[in-house]
């Protein structure tokens, strides 16, 4: 069973104490265990406990029935106290300027949105670059007026309600006594100044939604999945912050022989058991035009040949991959008498291999 508090003990104040008395310890009590003020763990539930007491401490009523009995048949909430009022009194002295340090009435620039867009490449594209077009909507500043919001030909006036200041002072009487705060201004928004002409295009909201094309200069060597930063190209900022940024994401269409691995380009090479057997010289493609590519006797399936800086441009500007061919002895499907005859008697003279017995 929980042992009830003494709420004469809670408030600091003697059984005999006046009201004024106990209205002051818990006006004191109150600031320095208020959440809002104070972080430290349990505040809150001490806070709680202070209003509790003061519920039936400042109420004659209560207070005689707790004198006499122990209790006064309040459990100690909020609600019978009226403490939406008090919260608001202590958001205005604490919260009103978002923390305790304050913040500025003023609206602050805002940078604009970033925006995402796609682009569908060929492999020679993003091998090589190139300068592309891309559609886009996006948030401008109102070509009509400016951003500023006005008609043209017009300007925003001062805030009669603040005097172009943003703020504007607001004193409250409270059981704490008298408090004055400075507020944002709800008329203007903390911008200081109201418009009264609004523009016809954005409707006095300075901005509006456009569909634009931005160039992009694609640089060599960009892979699928990567992506290039357009500073400045996104949705314009707010308050006179600068625009958001424009991110471009690749996609690169597969080539119909190349692989791309990184810097490097494969090339699978189809050869026949012959050119594999007594060796060959072919003309094999890249992206520089075709090379010459000499296949030693006795090549086996598989092998790979290396031709160096031959690959793709690094990103990053530290050279060239190379390229990779890599040999792949292909095995005839269908065969002529003549071909079946050239096979059956290779088969007769070449050492037969048979897998490896158990003993």
């Amino acid at each position: 069973m929980a042992i009830k508090q003494d709420y004469y003990e809670v408030l600091g104040v003697p059984r005999d104490a006046s009201n004024e008395a106990i209205r002051k310890a818990f006006r004191k009590l109150a600031f320095q265990f208020h959440p809002d003020r104070n972080k430290e763990p349990g505040a809150e539930a001490k806070f709680k406990e202070i209003n509790a007491a003061y519920q039936v401490l400042s109420d004659p009523e209560k207070r005689s029935r707790y004198d006499r009995f122990g209790s006064a048949d309040a459990d100690g909430g909020f609600a019978d106290f009226g403490f939406g009022g008090l919260g608001d009194i202590f958001e205005s002295f604490f919260g009103a300027f978002g923390g305790p340090f304050g913040r500025t009435a003023q609206r602050a620039p805002q940078k604009g949105d970033s925006l995402q867009a796609t682009l569908t490449l060929s492999f020679e594209e993003a091998v090589f670059g190139c300068r592309k077009e891309v559609d886009i909507q996006r948030i401008e500043s109102c070509p009509s007026c400016r951003g500023v919001g006005s008609e043209r030909g017009t300007a925003p006036e001062p805030c009669p309600d603040c005097r172009g200041a943003g703020q504007v002072r607001r004193v409250q009487q409270t059981i704490f006594g008298r408090y004055a705060t400075t507020v944002v201004c709800s008329r203007c928004e903390g911008r200081g100044d109201v418009i009264t002409n609004p523009c016809s295009q954005c409707r006095g909201r300075g901005r509006l939604k456009a569909k634009s094309q931005i160039k992009v200069d694609i640089p060599a060597g960009v892979d699928n999945g990567q992506q290039l930063r357009m500073d400045g190209e996104g949705s314009a900022g707010l308050n006179g912050g600068p625009p958001g940024d424009l991110y471009i994401a690749f996609s690169v269409k597969t080539h119909r022989f190349f692989q791309r691995e990184g810097a490097d380009i494969l090339y699978e090479l189809p050869i026949n058991f012959a050119q594999a057997a007594l060796g060959d010289e072919l003309k094999v493609p890249s992206l520089d035009g075709d090379l010459k590519l000499k296949i030693p006797a006795g090549t086996g399936s598989g092998e790979t040949f290396r031709f160096k800086g031959k690959g793709i441009s690094r990103i990053d500007g530290r050279g060239k991959g190379d390229l990779l061919v890599k040999v792949d002895i292909t095995t005839p499907q269908k065969l002529d008498k003549n071909q079946r005859r050239l096979f059956e008697e290779l088969a007769r003279v070449l050492p037969r291999t048979d897998p490896p017995q158990d003993s």
